[in-house]
């Protein structure tokens, strides 16, 4: 089991992500953050016991000595450690915050392979928090953390394809990148790959794939899918065998 030094602050709510810590809610990532937050490195980033303390001390309230601790370790280049201090400066929790600063961190917990960091400078540029947005820029992060099995990078790399943000819209690029999330069993994504087959839009109409495909976003939740389950069956089906 990792310790609770692989989680980082995150976004939305309060989640319980380990054994010792709760950790508090961040400005920008996107989504909770998932147990593989690391990417293209063996060794686990959890052998620093003082990343604990820091944790301990943010989630406490004592941003001062937390600040102290990200600091040190950030600058001794543990990437949780430049992350966590990066969201920090993000919520406007130190005396000099400054988003070019948070920037610049995050750049360097990403190149660390901190998979986290690579979705939260997507967020920054498609947000446009440090002026105007640079969606295509934006795109190239989640792409990264996309390529680093990211599910809410898949997620927004498909998304972008399919709304065209950030580049030309591309239904059969969507279609790849909705099959990875629906694959790491997003119920969305599942569904919208199933419409996707039904409609023959970006990939070959093949129902019995939609089928396949609405057949898994109902086992996952989703409350549209068992209906056009029924309407597939009274469909002739018409698609080769998945």
């Amino acid at each position: 089991m990792r310790s609770a030094t692989t989680f980082a602050i995150t976004h939305g709510h309060r989640e319980s992500l380990g054994p010792t810590l709760r950790v508090l809610a961040l400005a920008l990532s996107i989504g909770a953050l998932y147990p593989a937050a690391w990417a293209g490195s063996p060794e686990s980033p959890t052998d620093v016991p003082e990343i604990d303390h820091a944790l301990a001390d943010y989630v406490q309230g004592r941003l001062q000595p937390a600040r102290r601790s990200f600091e040190k370790l950030a600058a001794q280049g543990l990437p949780l450690a430049q992350y966590n201090l990066a969201m920090m400066h993000l919520r406007q929790e130190l005396p000099h915050a400054s988003l070019r600063q948070a920037e610049h961190l995050l750049e360097q917990a990403a190149a660390g392979h901190f998979v986290r960091a690579e979705l939260a400078l997507g967020d920054l540029y498609d947000q446009g928090l440090l002026g105007r947005a640079d969606r295509r820029r934006a795109l190239d992060w989640y792409r990264r953390a996309a390529g680093h099995g990211s599910l809410e990078g898949q997620l927004a790399v498909a998304t972008a394809y399919f709304l065209g943000r950030g580049i030309g819209k591309d239904m059969a690029q969507a279609a790849i990148w909705y099959r990875e999330a629906a694959n790491n069993g997003d119920v969305g994504a599942q569904y919208l790959l199933a419409s996707l087959y039904e409609k023959g839009d970006g990939v070959p109409r093949d129902l019995r794939l939609a089928r396949y495909w609405y057949e898994k976003a109902a086992a996952s939740g989703d409350e549209a899918a068992p209906y056009k389950l029924i309407e597939l069956d009274a469909m002739k089906d018409d698609g080769p065998a998945p």
